[in-house]
């Protein structure tokens, strides 16, 4: 099977001593989810994910400004360049992880392998090989859009998940809210150390900032209509696994909705297009 130096990409890096607010500009401005952390005794990674369940949690007064990338970090996870695409896909089953590097006996780190190289690659080799109804999640977690920014990350971190449907009134999905939505709202709100609340007409409310969670925060006076993306990319159950995999590269997103008979009844990531690859025979 294909060996891993045909499908990696240079990685991009930030030091281990920059500000959160600064990694998370950096995620948003190139379009990316993951940075390498580097200024350590050992390569780090910090991901889209790390930083979203962070932000979710983070109950302290402090800015953004004043969080180090340092303190949210991992272990950055590596294979030899001789290992196959499909044994490192599993690798990254097995862990849990998004990513792996990829490195030579001669030259150390030469690049990285994400869930977006992996379902390109399976876009290009696998045509015909699975449906998406063989893989999708039947179910999804949804609450409703009318409900405060609070209430609907208490659900993402307790279920464990990135993204979260929101329904109108009628029970219908009307948007979704992912950890790139919190982000807008989180560089806005969160480089100050201090949150003004104008959410009543002859009132004006300052006080700490005390993150997503927190009751007396802004987690508390916006509202999931307010930051949720109104477009809901979805593919049909029916269709070839390739079509979940060009959707998700197109638009730059990790999961989509799957609709049966029109409705919407499931999701799909690029998670699953990484199972579906250690599931081909070599």
């Amino acid at each position: 099977m294909t060996q891993l130096r045909s499908i990696l990409q240079m990685p991009i890096t930030i030091q281990n001593d920059s500000s959160l607010y600064h990694a998370i500009s950096r995620l948003l401005q190139g379009d990316i989810s993951r940075l390498i952390v580097n200024g350590g005794p050992d390569l780090q990674i910090i991901t889209e994910k790390d930083i979203g369940m962070f932000l979710l949690t983070d109950e302290s007064e402090k800015s953004l400004d004043e969080i180090p990338v340092s303190q949210i970090a991992k272990r950055f996870i590596s294979v030899h360049e001789n290992m196959t695409v499909q044994g490192a896909a599993q690798i990254m089953v097995d862990r849990d992880i998004g990513s792996v590097g990829v490195y030579s006996n001669d030259d150390g780190l030469i690049g990285i392998v994400t869930k977006t190289n992996l379902a390109k690659y399976y876009f290009e080799n696998f045509v015909g090989h699975k449906r998406i109804g063989d893989l999708m999640t039947v179910s999804y977690t949804s609450m409703e859009s009318e409900d405060p920014l609070n209430k609907v990350v208490a659900k993402m971190v307790d279920e464990g998940i990135s993204r979260i449907f929101l329904k109108n009134s009628d029970n219908e999905p009307e948007g979704i809210l992912t950890f790139r939505d919190l982000f807008q709202i989180a560089l806005k709100e969160g480089r100050s150390d201090m949150v003004i609340d104008n959410s009543h007409p002859a009132i004006t409310v300052v006080f700490p900032r005390k993150g997503f969670l927190s009751e007396s925060g802004f987690g508390q006076t916006t509202l999931a209509k307010d930051v949720m993306s109104k477009k809901i990319v979805s593919v049909d159950y029916n269709d070839d696994l390739i079509i979940a995999c060009s959707t998700m590269i197109e638009n730059k997103i990790n999961g989509v909705g799957v609709t049966i008979n029109d409705k919407i009844s499931g999701v799909i990531s690029k998670s699953d297009i990484i199972k579906a690859i250690t599931q081909i025979k070599e």
